[in-house]
């Protein structure tokens, strides 16, 4: 079932999704050929703690780090490690907090110092299909209204959209109802309605969309070896349209 939220609790979540945003700017700012991605995910433990925030991810269903570090053909959840960035690559980087009972969630891709023109692509469709599928998450409409406006911007620019991995509503709990899946035909699924949280996610593959879990029993990565990029936002649904809660508030 999906739970309406209270215009307090869109608040609640707002303040989360702030932290997150925050965060991950510095983390972006942080990204260079040379850094490991364990360094990354320490600094985002510690800012979130400095914000009295908690770190959402670190023991989720057992998961050890805080931040998911995803580099190249790594899809999501790719743990961080001491292995050095190097010039070129894109490494794709999932936080989230709870404050007060409340969670945010956010996803950015970054490139690693000057990285080709064929990844700058991906990661600017991959971009590009997330605020198409905000943009259909509107009172009156269907839930696979979103996933088919992801879909359809992604494919158009020649590339694939995974199935493996879906987005998720949102608020007290990291994952609730809905799925969201990143493909599909218009006008099914869910009625949408003032209230709603959802937090979006197109992960898109450079060719194709099969992916594939290593031992670990988290990292996912392309099974063709090619490039993926993802990028996530925690939206609500107001009665004049979705707002972005994970975007920084410039005042």
């Amino acid at each position: 079932m999906v739970t309406l939220k209270s215009p307090k609790e869109i608040e609640k979540i707002y303040v989360s999704n702030q932290i997150v945003a925050e965060i991950l700017s510095i983390l972006e700012s942080e990204v260079r050929p040379g850094v490991d991605t364990l360094y990354l995910n320490d600094l985002s433990e510690r800012l979130a703690l400095e914000r009295k925030a908690i770190p959402a991810f670190k023991g989720y269903r057992g998961f050890p780090y805080s931040i998911c570090a995803s580099v190249n053909n790594v899809v999501v959840h790719g743990f961080p490690s001491q292995k050095p960035l190097c010039e070129g690559d894109i490494l794709s980087l999932d936080f989230g907090v709870v404050v007060d009972g409340y969670y945010g969630d956010a996803a950015i891709t970054v490139g690693v110092g000057k990285v080709s023109d064929s990844s700058r692509r991906l990661a600017r469709v991959t971009k590009e299909s997330l605020y198409k599928g905000i943009e259909k998450a509107v009172p009156g409409g269907r839930l696979s209204d979103i996933s088919h406006a992801v879909q359809s911007h992604v494919e158009a620019a020649g590339f694939s959209v995974v199935r493996k991995f879906v987005g998720h509503g949102i608020g007290s709990k990291l994952h609730e109802e809905p799925q969201i899946p990143n493909f599909g035909e218009p006008g099914m699924g869910v009625g949408l309605k003032a209230g709603m949280t959802f937090a979006i996610e197109p992960m898109v593959n450079e060719k194709g969309y099969d992916v594939e879990i290593l031992e670990d029993g988290w990292t996912a990565v392309t099974k063709d070896g090619c490039l993926s990029a993802h990028f996530e936002h925690t939206i609500a649904i107001m009665e004049n349209g979705p707002v972005i809660l994970s975007e920084i508030d410039r005042g």
